[in-house]
Protein backbone atom coordinates (compact mmCIF):
# COMPACT_ATOMS: atom_id res chain seq x y z
CA UNK A 1 0.00 0.00 0.00
CA UNK A 2 1.26 3.48 -0.85
CA UNK A 3 2.06 5.86 2.00
CA UNK A 4 1.58 9.61 2.18
CA UNK A 5 2.41 12.18 4.78
CA UNK A 6 0.50 15.37 5.44
CA UNK A 7 1.68 18.30 7.51
CA UNK A 8 1.45 22.02 7.95
CA UNK A 9 4.35 24.41 7.80
CA UNK A 10 3.23 25.69 11.19
CA UNK A 11 3.69 24.89 14.87
CA UNK A 12 0.38 26.38 15.99
CA UNK A 13 -1.63 23.92 18.05
CA UNK A 14 -4.76 25.20 16.26
CA UNK A 15 -3.08 25.45 12.86
CA UNK A 16 -5.63 26.09 10.13
CA UNK A 17 -3.06 24.78 7.66
CA UNK A 18 -2.82 21.49 9.56
CA UNK A 19 -6.61 21.24 9.48
CA UNK A 20 -6.56 21.77 5.71
CA UNK A 21 -3.72 19.25 5.20
CA UNK A 22 -5.54 16.67 7.33
CA UNK A 23 -8.74 17.14 5.33
CA UNK A 24 -6.90 16.86 2.02
CA UNK A 25 -5.17 13.68 3.21
CA UNK A 26 -8.54 12.16 4.12
CA UNK A 27 -9.58 12.51 0.49
CA UNK A 28 -6.75 10.34 -0.88
CA UNK A 29 -8.01 6.81 -1.35
CA UNK A 30 -6.29 3.49 -0.69
CA UNK A 31 -3.20 4.90 1.00
CA UNK A 32 -1.73 4.79 4.46
CA UNK A 33 -1.75 8.36 5.75
CA UNK A 34 0.38 9.87 8.49
CA UNK A 35 -0.34 13.40 9.67
CA UNK A 36 2.78 14.98 11.13
CA UNK A 37 3.00 17.80 13.65
CA UNK A 38 6.11 19.98 13.52
CA UNK A 39 5.89 20.30 17.32
CA UNK A 40 7.07 16.68 17.50
CA UNK A 41 10.44 17.62 15.99
CA UNK A 42 12.79 19.40 18.38
CA UNK A 43 15.09 21.59 16.31
CA UNK A 44 17.13 24.49 17.62
CA UNK A 45 17.27 27.60 15.48
CA UNK A 46 19.64 26.86 12.61
CA UNK A 47 23.06 28.45 12.75
CA UNK A 48 26.46 27.42 11.42
CA UNK A 49 28.03 27.80 14.88
CA UNK A 50 25.43 25.48 16.39
CA UNK A 51 25.93 22.94 13.62
CA UNK A 52 29.73 23.04 14.04
CA UNK A 53 29.50 22.63 17.81
CA UNK A 54 26.66 20.09 18.06
CA UNK A 55 26.13 18.59 14.63
CA UNK A 56 22.78 18.18 12.92
CA UNK A 57 19.92 17.34 15.32
CA UNK A 58 18.52 13.81 15.21
CA UNK A 59 15.01 15.15 14.56
CA UNK A 60 16.19 16.74 11.28
CA UNK A 61 17.47 13.29 10.25
CA UNK A 62 14.22 11.71 11.45
CA UNK A 63 12.05 14.08 9.40
CA UNK A 64 14.21 13.53 6.33
CA UNK A 65 13.88 9.75 6.74
CA UNK A 66 10.10 10.16 6.86
CA UNK A 67 10.25 12.11 3.59
CA UNK A 68 12.38 9.38 2.02
CA UNK A 69 10.01 6.61 3.12
CA UNK A 70 6.79 8.17 1.82
CA UNK A 71 5.25 7.96 -1.64
CA UNK A 72 3.60 11.39 -1.55
CA UNK A 73 3.45 14.64 0.37
CA UNK A 74 0.61 16.96 1.30
CA UNK A 75 2.00 20.22 2.66
CA UNK A 76 0.00 23.28 3.64
CA UNK A 77 2.21 26.27 4.31
CA UNK A 78 1.44 28.99 6.80
CA UNK A 79 2.12 32.47 5.47
CA UNK A 80 3.79 34.87 7.89
CA UNK A 81 4.17 38.61 7.47
CA UNK A 82 2.49 38.80 4.10
CA UNK A 83 4.33 36.12 2.26
CA UNK A 84 7.19 34.29 3.96
CA UNK A 85 7.34 30.75 5.33
CA UNK A 86 6.79 30.37 9.05
CA UNK A 87 10.00 30.27 11.08
CA UNK A 88 9.38 26.69 12.19
CA UNK A 89 9.09 25.47 8.60
CA UNK A 90 12.07 27.47 7.33
CA UNK A 91 14.15 26.15 10.22
CA UNK A 92 13.19 22.54 9.44
CA UNK A 93 13.89 23.16 5.75
CA UNK A 94 17.31 24.67 6.58
CA UNK A 95 18.34 21.79 8.84
CA UNK A 96 17.25 19.11 6.36
CA UNK A 97 18.98 20.86 3.47
CA UNK A 98 22.25 20.58 5.44
CA UNK A 99 21.82 16.79 5.29
CA UNK A 100 20.66 16.53 1.69
CA UNK A 101 20.22 19.44 -0.68
CA UNK A 102 17.60 17.60 -2.73
CA UNK A 103 15.36 16.93 0.23
CA UNK A 104 12.01 16.23 -1.44
CA UNK A 105 13.26 13.22 -3.47
CA UNK A 106 10.87 13.94 -6.39
CA UNK A 107 7.95 12.70 -4.30
CA UNK A 108 4.62 13.88 -5.73
CA UNK A 109 3.46 16.84 -3.66
CA UNK A 110 0.19 18.68 -3.21
CA UNK A 111 1.22 22.12 -2.04
CA UNK A 112 -1.41 24.21 -0.27
CA UNK A 113 -1.95 27.26 1.91
CA UNK A 114 -4.84 28.89 3.69
CA UNK A 115 -5.34 32.05 5.65
CA UNK A 116 -8.07 33.76 7.66
CA UNK A 117 -8.23 36.58 5.12
CA UNK A 118 -9.07 36.77 1.48
CA UNK A 119 -5.70 37.86 0.16
CA UNK A 120 -5.39 34.71 -1.87
CA UNK A 121 -5.31 32.26 1.01
CA UNK A 122 -1.53 32.19 1.18
CA UNK A 123 -0.76 32.79 -2.49
CA UNK A 124 2.48 34.62 -1.70
CA UNK A 125 4.02 31.75 0.24
CA UNK A 126 2.83 29.31 -2.43
CA UNK A 127 4.65 31.31 -5.10
CA UNK A 128 7.84 31.32 -3.01
CA UNK A 129 7.61 27.55 -2.51
CA UNK A 130 6.82 26.87 -6.18
CA UNK A 131 9.92 28.82 -7.12
CA UNK A 132 12.19 27.24 -4.50
CA UNK A 133 11.10 23.60 -4.02
CA UNK A 134 12.03 22.36 -7.53
CA UNK A 135 15.68 23.18 -6.72
CA UNK A 136 15.33 20.66 -3.89
CA UNK A 137 13.68 17.98 -6.07
CA UNK A 138 10.20 19.14 -5.17
CA UNK A 139 7.69 17.54 -7.55
CA UNK A 140 4.67 19.80 -7.09
CA UNK A 141 1.89 18.08 -9.02
CA UNK A 142 -0.76 20.57 -7.92
CA UNK A 143 -1.34 23.51 -5.63
CA UNK A 144 -4.40 24.80 -3.84
CA UNK A 145 -5.20 27.99 -1.97
CA UNK A 146 -8.11 28.40 0.45
CA UNK A 147 -9.07 32.00 1.29
CA UNK A 148 -11.22 33.01 4.28
CA UNK A 149 -10.57 29.82 6.23
CA UNK A 150 -13.13 30.61 8.95
CA UNK A 151 -15.92 31.02 6.42
CA UNK A 152 -14.94 28.23 4.04
CA UNK A 153 -13.88 25.47 6.44
CA UNK A 154 -16.27 24.12 9.06
CA UNK A 155 -16.71 20.75 10.76
CA UNK A 156 -13.37 19.51 9.39
CA UNK A 157 -14.15 20.11 5.72
CA UNK A 158 -14.47 22.80 3.08
CA UNK A 159 -18.06 23.99 2.96
CA UNK A 160 -17.85 26.08 -0.21
CA UNK A 161 -18.78 23.62 -2.99
CA UNK A 162 -16.65 25.23 -5.69
CA UNK A 163 -13.54 25.37 -3.49
CA UNK A 164 -14.13 21.83 -2.27
CA UNK A 165 -14.38 20.61 -5.86
CA UNK A 166 -11.14 22.44 -6.65
CA UNK A 167 -9.36 20.70 -3.79
CA UNK A 168 -10.76 17.31 -4.76
CA UNK A 169 -9.45 17.81 -8.29
CA UNK A 170 -6.01 18.67 -6.87
CA UNK A 171 -6.10 15.59 -4.61
CA UNK A 172 -7.05 13.47 -7.61
CA UNK A 173 -3.95 14.71 -9.46
CA UNK A 174 -1.83 13.77 -6.47
CA UNK A 175 -3.51 10.36 -6.26
CA UNK A 176 -2.79 9.70 -9.94
CA UNK A 177 0.86 10.64 -9.41
CA UNK A 178 1.48 8.13 -6.61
Amino acid sequence: MKKIIAFAGSNSKQSINKQLATYAASLVENVETTVLDLNDFDLPLYGMDHENEHGIPKDAHRFLEILKSTDGIILSLAEHNGGAYSVVFKNLFDWMSRIEGKLFFKKPMLLMATSPGGRGGGLSVLEIAKGRFPFHDGNIVESFSLPFFGENFKENKIVDNALDAQLKEAVNKLQNSL
